[in-house]
């Protein structure tokens, strides 16, 4: 009780309720039209990709690249539902379904998959997010190539309640000693196991909730967006995701939810030159190599260290 009602939290709670306040009263006036509405709802999406990849990736040391594929049974699970119950809020259940399914499957491959290490790990999971992807290609109930329609049942204030919940929820799990047993498998694998940590369990825990939250993402993709196809779910779909977790930093959530803010805005302000995308996307990479694994956290120390070489010269 003591730690809810802590400065910090009190703090964290009225700026969530602010923000949310300050953009429904700028949606309701006009100012934000539905041009931003959808920036602002993709932004939502990749702060859950993004922050349940981070999980995985970060925190866990497990190296991942399919979590498209995850996203993308959420989406046609969810949507599959909705289509058929037709039903006002039928559309919470496919959300919580999409994200069960996705969990469900990630147990089911995280199990073989996650004894793997490095290199050998990301290559399975990108062979199991184009099995995925080639799956739901030939699955006519769904569509097929042709895609499958949703009727939108998802706005802005769904999409941002989801976001709120999914960045509390996996802070909450980090900061336990659920969490502390992730990051120590990162840390060093070795040492864990032999501190009595089940590594394995850990490991195939972390990518469930990861999973988790990509269906959930995937779900309120294609409840907002009501037209979905197998394409939007592909390799490239995860190497953004992936992009915007190690440009925030890696085992930062923090550093997520701002580089989820910056990549979609200026994807949005470059639709005319569609080809600078890649080139940018390239030149942060390059930066953030050269900064290690730290991200925009490195960034800062960096600039920081060079303030502090320069007044320590003077």
């Amino acid at each position: 009780m003591k730690k809810l009602l802590s400065s910090k939290s009190l703090g964290a709670l009225i700026a969530i309720v602010l923000a949310y306040v300050i953009v429904q009263t700028l949606i309701m006036v006009g100012i934000v039209d539905d041009y931003y509405q959808i920036l602002l709802v993709t932004i939502c999406i990749n702060i859950i990709l993004a922050v349940s990849l981070n999980l995985i990736t970060g925190f866990t040391g497990q190296f991942s690249l399919g979590h498209a594929g995850f996203m993308a049974i959420g989406a046609y699970v969810c949507g599959y539902i909705t289509v058929t119950m037709d039903q006002q809020f039928s559309f919470l259940l496919g959300i919580l379904a999409g994200a069960v399914a996705a969990a469900f499957v990630g147990i089911l491959i995280g199990i073989p998959t996650l004894r793997l290490k490095g290199d050998y790990l990301a290559i399975a999971t990108l062979g199991m997010g184009e099995i995925i992807r080639i799956l739901i290609l030939n699955i006519e109930a769904v569509g097929g190539a042709s895609g499958l329609s949703i009727p939108q049942f998802a706005n802005w204030t769904w999409v941002y309640l989801f976001t709120v919940a999914t960045v509390v929820i996996i802070k909450n799990f980090i900061d336990s000693t659920h969490g502390r047993a992730c990051i120590s498998i990162r840390e060093d694998e070795i040492a864990s196991e032999a501190m009595g940590i089940n590594t394995t369990r850990y490991k195939v825990t972390a990518f469930a909730i990861g999973a988790f939250f990509a269906g959930i993402a995937g779900a309120l993709y294609s409840l907002y967006f009501y037209f979905i196809k197998p394409d939007q779910f592909g390799f490239m779909k995860s190497i953004d995701i992936l992009v915007i977790v190690v440009l925030g930093g890696l085992g930062n959530i923090r550093g997520s939810i701002i580089a989820s803010v910056i990549l979609p805005s200026i994807s949005s302000y470059l639709q005319e030159y569609p080809e600078l995308k890649m080139v940018i996307y390239s030149l942060v990479l390059i930066v953030i190599m050269l900064l290690k694994n730290k991200g925009m956290t490195g960034f800062k120390q960096f600039i920081w260290g060079k303030i502090r070489k320069n007044q320590s010269a003077t």
